[in-house]
């Protein structure tokens, strides 16, 4: 077919192709439109947005100027291929970020208006998997008496280091100095003083050793990259990092240390409270002394003074606190479990305000489903009525990319059971009428997108589902999940809420503002019934209560945010008026 002609193109243009003001396009664009903004009214987040102050609506334009000019300047295939020639043995797609890119993230403009943002609570993080390493393996070679040992072999060649059973205990009395873990005549059990060990560790001493011992407790750059192993490999890795830290952290003054630490990153980071899950065998040793306690008073004696501590220090100013939920491991058989649900009952009587519920924990896919564990839970449900304490489900459920499996349906189970928030949630998108019960029943999704990363359930943040279960009306909030383990290198939230932000065109500041106020909305400050815990939700902050209060709290830090970023960054060239 011949081109036109220039005249006869113009011709075509004048008469015979509309222009944008024409009315049919003008009526087009109105109708797109209007679909677009009947959609929004179903968003989660629409009420939150519709209400923002003017200062607000001003931050997230400045916001989202940033975010789209970083996205064109910084965030380029141009950085894909720098880092995959950086990473000869790594292949890099796009969306694979975080592991690869964070220190890059780190220095942009909208990593540094993150980081100042008030994130509200923390309700999904695992306790072992939360402090800095680099922090805490300071804190073992300074502490007098602790020993490092493995049970099944000696740590000579470095496949032996990769894979052996590590011990790293306090012991009373300090053990000879003439026998090495690292050589082939070592005796598996034998134990060593650390800063020993650490002092002749092969090829490098004592910095070698901590890049070993860190290897051992986190997943690595190239272990997150390495998509081919697949789901199954990088859990059995991320289980054997909180095999090696359960060894550690359980001693006093490690806890102490380890306690104070995390307090002082989550209010660094704009968070102030969390609920923490923890699964704790009864390995828990006072100062100087290596006989495990029988219950678990004294951890819980230390954590009441801590957090009384912080909390009445300039440092822990505004800091409201943390609570926990007992975790136990789904792949325990039900008299392991039986036996760690009568220890949460007998925790609870002793220290009510510390305890916020009960989970059940580790890879979906690989433990019991919740269908399986029905007996045990209504064992439990009736321990708790007959003790009159109170200990609401906050259940995992559909960590899993399965789609009507038993893992999947998980997500059934926990709603039915009672769950006020699911952990992760990621497969509930699928599952329309069930979303409808969750809008119902007023149920929260924790969701952890670098986690989902990172354990394989999603390629990058670009694929994830929750701008889908945002989308539907579902509420949800942003955690961290394990950040020491996926190497956040820090216990607070600003990498999964930059990842969010950058990554969610739909997102915006507003929609991370209102991850973040539901977060206060959705925490167990207190033990509530079902009625007054779903009437305090209901009401927010126009309720009586101590959510409210915090709610109204978290508002005022809130506006004052958005008026530093207006200040900080409204005065740059392309400032927008509205979002």
């Amino acid at each position: 077919m011949p081109a036109f002609t220039d005249e006869e193109w113009a011709e075509v243009l004048e008469n015979e192709v509309p222009a944008m003001d024409h009315p049919v396009v003008q009526q087009y664009l109105q109708g797109r439109q209007s679909l677009i903004d009947e959609e929004d009214k179903e968003r989660s987040d629409y009420s939150f947005r519709q209400n923002l102050s003017p200062i607000a609506r001003k931050a997230c334009a400045i916001v989202s100027r940033i975010r789209d000019e970083e996205r064109r300047n910084i965030w380029t295939p141009a950085l894909d291929e720098k880092i995959a020639q950086q990473e000869k043995n790594i292949t890099v797609h796009p969306g694979m970020m975080f592991s690869l890119s964070k220190d890059k993230m780190e220095q942009t403009k909208l990593y540094q208006i993150v980081r100042k943002m008030p994130k509200g609570t923390l309700l999904h993080a695992h306790l072992d998997a939360m402090v800095d390493f680099d922090y805490l393996f300071d804190v073992l070679l300074k502490t007098s008496g602790i020993h490092i040992w493995s049970d099944d072999s000696h740590l000579a060649t470095p496949s032996a280091r990769e894979t052996a059973s590590i011990s790293i205990r306090f012991k009373e009395k300090d053990h000879p100095t003439d026998t090495s873990i690292w050589d082939t005549s070592y005796v598996p059990g034998t134990p060593i003083p650390i800063v020993h060990a650490a002092s002749v560790f092969p090829d490098g001493g004592t910095p070698a050793f901590l890049s070993w011992l860190k290897s051992r407790c986190t997943i690595s750059q190239t272990d997150a990259v390495e998509q081919h192993h697949g789901v199954d490999a990088i859990w059995a890795k991320f289980s054997s990092c909180f095999r090696v830290i359960g060894t550690f952290i359980h001693y006093e003054p490690v806890f102490r240390a380890f306690l104070r630490r995390l307090m002082s990153l989550l209010h660094a980071d704009g968070i102030r409270w969390a609920e923490v899950r923890f699964t704790w065998p009864l390995n828990y040793c006072r100062e100087g002394v290596e006989e495990p306690e029988p219950d678990y008073d004294a951890m819980f004696q230390v954590i009441e003074e801590e957090i009384t501590r912080f909390k009445s220090s300039p440092e822990g100013e505004g800091f409201w606190g943390l609570r926990f939920i007992w975790s136990s491991l789904r792949f325990w058989d039900s008299r392991a479990i039986i036996t760690d649900m009568d220890n949460c009952i007998a925790t609870k009587l002793n220290w009510p305000h510390l305890l916020a519920g009960y989970d059940l924990v580790g890879p979906e896919d690989q433990g019991r489903p919740l269908r399986d564990l029905l007996p045990e839970l209504f064992w439990f449900r009736r321990q708790c009525a007959a003790e009159k304490v109170n200990l609401p489900l906050f259940l995992h459920a559909g960590e899993t990319l399965g789609s009507g499996d038993a893992t999947d349906r998980n997500l059934f189970d926990a709603v039915l059971l009672g769950a006020r928030r699911l952990g992760h949630g990621f497969s509930l998108y699928k599952h329309p009428s069930l979303i409808k019960a969750v809008k119902d029943k007023r149920v929260l999704v924790e969701s952890c997108p670098i986690s989902n990363e990172v354990l394989r359930l999603c390629g990058s943040v670009a694929s994830h589902p929750l701008p889908a279960l945002i989308a539907r009306g579902v509420a949800c909030n942003i955690n961290n999940d394990d950040p020491a383990i996926l190497g956040h290198d820090t216990a607070g939230s600003t990498h999964d809420f930059w990842l969010a932000l950058q990554g969610w065109e739909s997102l915006g500041l507003a929609g991370l503002g209102s991850l973040a106020e539901n977060s206060v909305r959705w925490a167990a400050f207190e033990d509530q019934s079902n009625e007054e815990w779903v009437r305090d939700i209901r009401e927010a902050s126009v309720g009586g209560g101590a959510k409210a209060e915090r709610l109204r709290g978290w508002a005022v830090e809130w506006e004052r945010f958005c008026l530093w970023v207006v200040e900080e960054f409204g005065g740059e060239d392309g400032e927008g008026e509205t979002e």
